[in-house]
């Protein structure tokens, strides 16, 4: 069950320049010092906006802060569904143009929102890329999330200096369109990098400062990053999988063909059983990349949101 606080105004969807949504759970320690941090950031700019907190069902009176806090909208979740879902509905909810997403565990530079914001103008996404690791078990962390993220470039054709960085603003109209896909943990700002330039959407990094965390982290390296990779090439095989049955079509054929000179000179021209299974599997893998190709092209949405152009994105 989902709990709504501080009722939507009557004004419609789109009606602000950026939604700032802020996934909580058991922050109540630093939500509302984050929330002022970022308060003082945008009223200091030219941006009209507003706050979501979305609560993921905490239980050290997150909640309950939340709702004493002015001026900001309140969704709350009655039990702990995950940042996904956290971030999914206030996406969902939000009326600005752009849409921010930013965590309240201090870590993030929530007081530099506005020029995040102004970095999207001609681009659909901009994620904050960190330079350095701030993390929990370090020596996890760092090798696991490079694999992940040269995967992801390898798959995308793009490089990928921060694949899941938490520090984004987009377009909200393009980010609607894959809501269905976000998943319910960690691996959604993975999810929405990875559609984005799957669908052919521009996105940009910028370097940013990652802090120390406040509190406890939430983050579990080893089920987490499994959940990062799999996703990777889920993403993949949803928007191009010929990106992943190609290259291995090819490997089994030139393993195939290797063998098959080798049986060739060494068996008195007999082929052997193994020779022929990569063949065929070769064939196998060539046949069902193209077959889900084809599925793709044809379920594709028709009306999909045109990509940005330097005049239509930002505040125009």
């Amino acid at each position: 069950m989902t709990q709504y606080a501080s009722p939507d105004p009557s004004s419609g969807p789109n009606t602000l320049d950026v939604s700032i949504i802020l996934p909580v759970f058991n922050e109540v320690e630093h939500l509302r010092e984050e929330v002022d941090r970022v308060r003082a950031a945008m009223d200091a700019s030219d941006y009209s906006y507003e706050i979501i907190i979305v609560d993921d069902g905490s239980s050290d009176g997150s909640g309950e802060l939340a709702l004493s806090i002015p001026d900001v909208r309140v969704i709350r979740f009655l039990q702990n569904r995950g940042s996904g879902s956290a971030r999914k509905a206030g996406t969902a909810a939000a009326r600005g143009r752009v849409t921010v997403w930013t965590d309240v565990d201090m870590t993030y530079p929530n007081d530099t929102i506005p020029q995040l914001v102004k970095e999207l103008d001609g681009y659909d996404q901009v994620v904050g890329a960190r330079t350095t690791e701030e993390g929990t078990m370090k020596s996890l962390r760092v090798p696991a999330k490079w694999f992940i993220r040269r995967l992801a470039s390898f798959l995308t054709k793009t490089k990928i200096p921060d694949l899941n960085s938490g520090f984004r603003a987009f377009r909200t109209d393009v980010a609607r369109q894959y809501l269905r896909h976000l998943p319910t943990g960690f691996s959604c700002v993975t999810t929405m990098t990875m559609t984005f330039l799957s669908g052919g959407y521009s996105v940009k990094y910028i370097p940013i400062e990652y802090g120390k965390r406040a509190g406890q982290s939430k983050f579990h390296p080893i089920t987490d990053t499994r959940r990062y990779g799999v996703q990777v090439i889920r993403m993949v095989l949803s928007y191009n999988p010929l990106r992943l049955f190609l290259p291995t079509g090819f490997l089994l054929l030139a393993y195939g063909t290797g063998k098959l000179i080798y049986d060739l000179t060494t068996y008195d021209l007999r082929v052997t059983t193994n020779t022929l299974l990569a063949f065929f599997a070769a064939f196998q893998v060539f046949a069902i990349g193209l077959l889900a190709d084809l599925v793709v092209r044809v379920s594709r949405d028709r009306d999909e949101v045109p990509v940005a152009t330097e005049t239509s994105t930002g505040r125009s």
